[in-house]
């Protein structure tokens, strides 16, 4: 039988509009990453079209290795000390009201780059008061004092992805643990509960429904 072409919905357009190549020179200028670069991610031409971008903080370098992930992973720098203030001078530039931060994994960093995050967060809302900041965190390694640095910050929300069911951790987040990753999310609602918390869970790694099901409901029990 015949292969059909794609639907339309999954045709993307190659980047190249007006401010799509204004959001890049500006990131170059800066020198600061997005996740939409280093992951490759097929949407960057209508997200940077409409002034969307997730910035990812400490480098473009993870000490981590999961197989979803298309970010170079190995040994990295140095977090740049200004990055936290290009970061937010970039988002003054792009008169943005909602932002998503998140960063490679430090495990390389005695607070796993808790103290970038938080730094990033103030530079944020003393320049731009009314941006609304969501982070996107990593786990730590499970370091309690690093996530209540974060949430010392006061982000408006904070992220930390599931990524998967506990049956797929080993294969495609083998630094990861599932049980941690819910610690983190449980952990952030007992110590700051007004601060909104949120995950995220791919699916189509060969998950099963049932999988899946359980997942979420450990999700919604850790808040």
């Amino acid at each position: 039988m015949p292969r059909g072409g794609k639907p339309e919905w999954l045709k993307v357009r190659a980047p190249g509009s007006e401010n799509y190549l204004r959001l890049k020179g500006l990131m170059r200028t800066l020198g600061l990453h997005t996740v939409c670069e280093e992951a490759n991610c097929p949407n960057i031409g209508e997200c940077w079209h409409h002034g969307t971008a997730t910035f990812m903080i400490l480098g473009d370098t993870c000490t981590r290795s999961c197989g979803y992930c298309n970010v170079v992973h190995g040994t990295p720098q140095s977090p740049d000390a200004n990055e936290p203030a290009k970061v937010a001078s970039a988002i003054h530039a792009m008169e943005l009201a909602y932002v998503v931060v998140t960063s490679v994994d430090r495990d390389d960093l005695p607070d796993g780059g808790a103290s970038h995050f938080a730094r990033t967060i103030g530079e944020t809302r003393a320049r731009i008061p009314s941006c609304r900041l969501e982070v996107l965190i990593p786990d730590f390694k499970g370091d309690e004092a690093a996530l209540r640095t974060v949430l010392d910050a006061r982000p408006d929300v904070l992220n930390h992805n599931i990524e998967t069911v506990p049956r797929l951790y080993r294969t495609a987040r083998p630094g990861g643990r599932y049980e941690r990753a819910l610690q983190v999310l449980e952990r952030a609602r007992a110590y700051a509960p007004a601060i909104p918390t949120k995950s995220g869970l791919m699916v189509g790694l060969g998950e099963e429904w049932d999988e899946v099901v359980e997942t979420l409901r450990d999700l919604n029990a850790a808040g």
